[in-house]
């Protein structure tokens, strides 16, 4: 019986390695795995649904939901958890210095629905009292000019979106100090280029995201899983093989961390890092599956609400397929 063909398309990371290279092969299945940048991903598969399967930004699945939209359907494969406390970029000269400052100052974000903007957002309101009401918000490109929302909204009442001039980008806007601060996914090419104009709000970020997460166990999930909902009505089976081969990938990942004597990854202090890692979030950092991550997935379907993305709060076991969610035991 010949395999069941599917184009999936994800980013390249170590969890994910294993499809990639084909060490890891899923049941039943012959992956055409594409490697491509999240951004090109999202915009592919929410516009023209190019692929089978693909990661999503978590927010864009929601809000696809929340409206009653079924061309997708997510397993609780996360490939993508960043803290973002470190993501806040300020102009040197905009005297901000705390959260707290950034109230009624003109922040940058590429697009206001992007999972990275609602967890900081999220963050301000709720670890700083600074709601999103209070900032003035600009949206535009990071670094290429012209970026448009995936998807359109309505935007709340109270809250000020402006859309930056076609010409111009927010890295640069706040190098020149057009607006005073950035929430972004990325590291702006001025901070990396070492501007003496740009710096981060909160220098000392991961002292501040070991805290938040010892205090309410969140790893933010930025993405999630998806499958054309066509593929998995022809073949429910593929959810549970995908995600049964993305957890056999993350393993593997793990296996190759636990020796790394001869420092075979690039990062000079690895093993300090990793005995941190291991010491804050115990032996899986990455968990996969709903119970696992229920508290951190309902702050998220929470902030989406607050913030007037999603009309509703949706119930957690309506965003993945039914078999990811009951596993068989021996």
């Amino acid at each position: 019986m010949s395999k069941v063909r599917l184009t999936v398309a994800c980013g390249e990371y170590d969890r994910t390695r294993a499809l990639i290279d084909g060490t890891v092969q899923p049941e039943g299945i012959d992956l055409n795995f594409i490697v491509l940048p999240p951004e090109e991903i999202f915009w592919r598969m929410v516009r023209n649904e190019e692929f089978d399967a693909s990661e999503l930004s978590l927010s864009s699945y929601l809000m696809e939901r929340a409206r009653g939209k079924t061309k997708f359907i997510a397993i609780p494969v996360f490939p993508s958890r960043v803290f973002r406390h470190g993501c806040i970029f300020v102009n040197s000269d905009s005297r901000i210095e705390r959260p707290a400052d950034l109230i009624g100052r003109r922040v940058g974000v590429p697009e206001y629905e992007v999972t990275a903007a609602v967890w900081i957002r999220g963050i301000l309101e709720h670890e700083y009292d600074v709601a999103p009401d209070k900032v003035r918000w600009f949206g535009g490109g990071l670094e290429q000019p012209g970026r448009k929302e995936k998807l359109d909204f309505k935007v709340p009442q109270n809250i000020s979106i402006e859309t930056i001039p076609t010409d111009r980008t927010l890295n640069s806007m706040l190098e020149t100090g057009e607006i005073d601060a950035l929430a972004t996914p990325r590291v702006p090419s001025s901070f990396l280029a070492g501007s003496p104009k740009v710096r981060r709000l909160i220098p000392n970020y991961q002292e501040v995201e070991i805290d938040y997460f010892r205090r309410t166990g969140i790893f933010p999930i930025m993405h999630t899983f998806v499958i054309r909902e066509e593929v998995y009505r022809q073949n429910r089976w593929v959810a549970m093989s995908l995600y049964k081969a993305f957890c056999q990938a993350k393993e593997r990942c793990y296996q190759n961390l636990q020796n790394v004597a001869a420092l075979k990854y690039s990062v000079v202090w690895l093993m300090p890092e990793l005995e941190l890692q291991k010491k804050v979030f115990g032996n899986d950092p990455w968990p996969y599956g709903l119970d696992a991550n229920r508290k951190t997935l309902e702050t998220m379907v929470q902030y989406e609400f607050e913030q007037g993305l999603i009309d509703r709060k949706l119930e957690l076991e309506e965003l993945f397929a039914e078999g990811t969610l009951d596993l068989a035991k021996v």
